[in-house]
């Protein structure tokens, strides 16, 4: 067993959940880096911060979990200190000061400055969102705004995130310099809602302006957007989109669902004529264009005829990117009123169902790649292949490009055309042109 405080502390962050919380993560350590403190991420440390996820059930066992087992690593003097932050912490404090006692303190989403004081640091006001990034170094996480005003029933973001925030355009271009200055060539703009961004401070929808101003920071090679909201989208970003060779001809917009009245339920805003409406906007003014969804099935009140409207659906539309999610009853949120009446067994087949679709629809639209190229960047080595993405693919979530690193070397965060030879369901493998 260590004795305690014997060396130098060590600060451990451990990141759980979305990328919202990645980006939150870095800026802690940047800020303790900035403070001379020696700060690992998911490393061995004698202090421990955990950023937690409270979005779904799934999410918080996990992250309950995760500081259970490090509460018995500090009863066994394997560790000193555990400190939780995050979107858990945030939703549920005085319930697990009750029940998990021994954590030595609490944090909310928005208390940086007080866990930085707690882990006897100053909050920089100066960084400038400087961070230790975690992700490969050619891409980052960028978030521009904070936070959601939207009133969907099903989610719980608002009450850990708070009302929307954006973040203004000259700090956000600092940012992107500051990054690209140290090696990042992809920028993975991320928000609780991306298309609501400016509303708030310059009184419009400013997305497109925003991506105007990225586009010049030299450096940044590709741009990519992740969760935009379907009601009320700025069709401005499409020509920016269609105009602008580094913005990602790429587009993440969880629709949630198709049935009318399972979208009235959710509080969405739209129905769906106007959905269908949008995405055929999409593609008309972006011919090529990758459209990235996520869908939840097992919503309170979903029959097997709404099922089968979103199943036929999904067919008809062949997303170019689906992902899928089974309901969670969560507390103090609208549907919680609802009754949660499809059963666990009934969700999972649903969302099977649903995921074998897209599997064979995935399949399909990769085998019309074999024999073509496209530029590709270079995240990783893992095992005999080099791991690479399409500008059709965004890290973790998307197909991956798999190229034979017994045959060929690449250097990460490197671009190079490579040209498909063979495809799977969602793994492309290729050879360098």
């Amino acid at each position: 067993m260590r004795t305690k405080n014997s060396t130098k502390n060590k600060i451990n962050v451990i990141t759980l959940g979305c990328s919202k919380n990645i980006y939150d993560s870095e800026v802690l350590m940047g800020q303790l880096k900035a403070n001379d403190k020696d700060v690992v991420h998911e490393e061995d440390g004698n202090i421990v911060v955990i950023n937690t996820c409270g979005f779904i059930d799934n999410a918080k066992e996990e992250s309950v979990n995760t500081i259970l087992e490090n509460i018995h690593r500090k009863e066994a003097g394997e560790i000193d200190k555990v400190f939780v932050t995050g979107c858990l912490s945030e939703r549920y404090k005085p319930d697990l000061i009750q029940e998990i006692p021994d954590v030595d303190q609490y944090f909310g989403t928005s208390e940086l400055p007080q866990l930085l004081a707690a882990l006897e640091a100053d909050y920089k006001h100066e960084l400038l969102g400087e961070r230790i990034t975690t992700t490969p170094k050619n891409f980052a996480y960028f978030k521009i705004s904070e936070g959601c005003d939207r009133p969907c029933s099903f989610c719980a973001i608002p009450l850990m995130r708070g009302k929307h925030r954006s973040t203004p355009i000259e700090y956000l271009v600092k940012q992107a310099e500051a990054l690209a200055s140290d090696g990042v060539k992809e920028l993975i703009l991320i928000a609780q809602d991306l298309t609501y961004y400016g509303l708030d401070i310059y009184k419009k929808r400013n997305l497109a302006e925003l991506l105007q101003a990225l586009v010049k920071v030299e450096g940044i090679e590709w741009i990519r957007m992740h969760y935009a909201f379907p009601t009320g989208f700025p069709l401005d970003v499409l020509e920016v989109m269609k105009s602008e060779p580094k913005v990602c001809n790429y587009l993440d917009i969880p629709l949630q669902h198709i049935s009318d009245d399972i979208l009235k339920s959710m509080r969405r805003g739209t129905t769906k004529e106007k959905t269908i409406k949008l995405l055929k906007e999409f593609r008309k003014h972006v011919p090529g264009i990758t459209i990235r969804t996520s869908l939840i099935v097992g919503y309170p009140g979903e029959t097997l005829e709404h099922f089968e409207e979103l199943r036929t659906w999904v067919k008809e539309m062949r997303f170019e990117r689906l992902g899928c999610f089974t309901y969670s009853h969560e507390e103090n949120t609208n549907a919680h009123q609802l009754v949660d009446d499809v059963p666990e067994a009934e969700k999972q087949r649903r969302y099977s169902e649903i995921m074998d679709i897209q599997s064979q629809i995935s399949w399909e639209l990769n085998q019309k790649k074999v024999g073509k190229t496209y530029r590709c960047v270079i995240d990783r080595k893992e095992g005999n292949f080099f791991v690479g993405r399409s500008e059709m693919d965004s890290p973790d979530v998307d197909n991956e490009v798999l190229i034979d690193a017994r045959k060929f070397y690449l250097k990460h965060g490197e671009y190079v055309n490579l040209t498909i030879i063979e495809a799977a369901d969602f793994d492309l493998y290729a050879e360098p042109v």
